[in-house]
């Protein structure tokens, strides 16, 4: 029992110092140093140089491509399915919108958006959009694959179009106030510079415009925190190395959820970058959130 105490008195320890830096890592990085010394930042519990971090993140999804929909329902048990449908559900789609969704590559959000509104009456026949994007290539080919096989095409959908676009969420290529809505599901916190990719996502919604996104979290419980990261650390990659070979990949993945801003840092962040009517929402105790913001 003494042990479980220490075990659990040290995880907490871990946390607090993680939480701690993380905001400075991921918001104080954007420039060089007066020194012309390149900057560090995260990579999971690395610590690695900035030009460093895209290329590892590059490596780790180009690795778990083709097992990542597999894996990401052995480690959630199927909940990241319940997470997703809840996500579209609060962004609510209308018929007539453009969709960004970022970190898109699989296609989960952006299928889930074009079957809600497959589902919705659209009697004046209005024209909706969705831009899938992903950095990684290898991600959009496995999600343009899956869109054939649903039917999820530009020629079999009605009134919807859908395309593809490798792109630096950090760069986005498109134009200013180009779409109504931008989801980014489980990709933010494998950015190197978090507050560039939401000074984009803002500059590339329309006043009006709804930036949404589904991220990991932190739960509000000490003793299911703990619990939560006994199952994470000592169970998670293990099952990457059985399921997809990938140990490492998915012991990034872990730990890069814990490098992640808490919820209200979080939901500061994106004040900072001009969003207004900031909200989060704590889905699974905490394990998930929906954070939202509009461009007003």
């Amino acid at each position: 029992m003494q042990t479980t105490r220490n075990l659990c008195h040290l995880t907490r320890f871990m946390l607090r110092r993680t939480v701690a830096t993380t905001t400075n890592e991921t918001t104080g990085s954007a420039g060089g140093s007066a020194g012309g010394t390149e900057q560090t930042t995260h990579f999971g519990y690395q610590t690695v140089k900035e030009s460093e971090k895209e290329r590892k993140v590059h490596e780790v999804f180009q690795q778990v491509a083709q097992s990542y929909d597999l894996m990401n329902d052995a480690m959630s048990m199927g909940i990241h399915r319940v997470w997703k449908d809840i996500f579209v559900e609060r962004l609510g789609p209308e018929h007539g919108m453009r969709l960004l969704d970022m970190a898109g590559g699989t296609g989960d959000i952006s299928f889930r958006y074009l079957k809600y509104l497959a589902n919705k009456p659209n009697p004046k026949q209005r024209e909706s959009h969705v831009t899938v994007s992903d950095i990684n290539q290898h991600m959009l080919n496995v999600g343009e694959e899956r869109a054939r096989q649903l039917g999820l095409t530009v020629k079999q959908l009605p009134n919807a179009s859908i395309d593809w676009q490798c792109a630096d969420a950090e760069k986005l290529p498109f134009k200013s106030d180009t779409y109504t809505a931008y989801t980014i599901a489980f990709g933010i916190r494998n950015c190197t510079h978090v507050d560039k990719v939401l000074s984009e996502a803002y500059r590339v919604l329309q006043p009006g415009g709804r930036f949404m996104c589904l991220e990991f979290s932190h739960l509000t419980n000490e003793t299911m925190q703990w619990l939560y990261d006994q199952y994470s650390f000592q169970v998670i990659p293990p099952m990457g190395q059985l399921l997809a070979g990938q140990w490492h990949a998915y012991q990034y993945l872990v730990e890069s959820i814990r490098r992640f801003p808490r919820q209200d840092q979080f939901k500061s962040m994106i004040e900072q970058a001009g969003f207004s009517h900031v909200s989060y929402e704590n889905l699974t105790f905490g394990v998930v959130s929906i954070h939202s913001g509009f461009k007003l």
